[in-house]
């Protein structure tokens, strides 16, 4: 890896790595950090470009954070750990376990999306017509090229086929809000196509980590410390 990602890191256990959205950061989870850290080793990561890890000279997609993540953790000596991503950080957390079935115990979706078409049209629109925009931009500036590079990883990314998730056969958590950015629809479909899933949705918007914590790390606790699981899709 070219780059040494930022991270915080709480506890102590089993690991869990959080994965946060596009153009956040690590500091989203600061209301998980506590809740999960009495339990388990919390290392929540800034991935590339975002928050205080650099952005490298390598391609800038979702597979590359991916790719990132497995580095981290063979950095760190970590051979299994569950896996929680919110929104892009899902959808990195996703095409990790796709890539590297083996090093995920446990996998928990938030906010998640296979393809840009999961979006709602009102959120994509905007971001479409903004990408366009910076994309004309960018040759009189470098930050309008950022902008751009941090908008693409929305308009063309991820691009997973429903029939892919098959694979996963771990435990994997599927939870968003019953007003989320993501098609319910689309929500739906993730958690069907995925051979051992439980489907949750949290009365709330897209960031229902941040701002209905307690609720949502209930369900990511109990899912987390169930021994036999049984997939429930709700």
């Amino acid at each position: 890896m070219d780059i040494k990602l930022h991270y915080l890191e709480r506890g102590e256990g089993f690991p869990i790595v959080l994965l946060h959205g596009n153009g956040g950061s690590s500091a989203y989870f600061s209301h998980q950090m506590d809740a999960l850290s009495s339990d388990y080793r919390v290392l929540a990561v800034d991935t590339r470009g975002h928050g205080q890890s650099p952005r490298g000279e390598t391609p800038f997609t979702l597979c590359r954070f991916a790719e990132d993540l497995k580095g981290f953790l063979d950095e760190r000596g970590i051979g299994r750990a569950h896996l929680l991503g919110f929104s892009d950080g899902a959808n990195i957390a996703l095409l990790f376990a796709l890539r590297y079935p083996g090093y995920v115990e446990k996998l928990i979706l938030n906010g998640g999306n296979l393809h840009p078409s999961g979006v709602k049209r009102c959120i994509t629109i905007p971001i479409i017509l903004a990408h366009g925009l910076a994309s004309f931009l960018e040759r009189f500036g470098r930050k309008a090229a950022l902008v751009r590079e941090m908008l693409e990883l929305m308009v063309n990314q991820p691009d997973i086929k429903p029939h892919e998730l098959k694979e996963l056969i771990m435990p994997v958590l599927v939870i968003a809000g019953t007003n989320d950015l993501i098609l319910e629809s689309h929500t739906r479909l993730i958690a069907s196509s995925l051979p051992n899933s439980t489907l949750v949705f949290i009365r709330g918007g897209h960031f229902i980590a941040a701002k209905q914590s307690e609720e949502f790390n209930r369900t990511v606790l109990s899912f987390l410390s169930a021994d036999d699981h049984t997939a429930a899709v709700q």
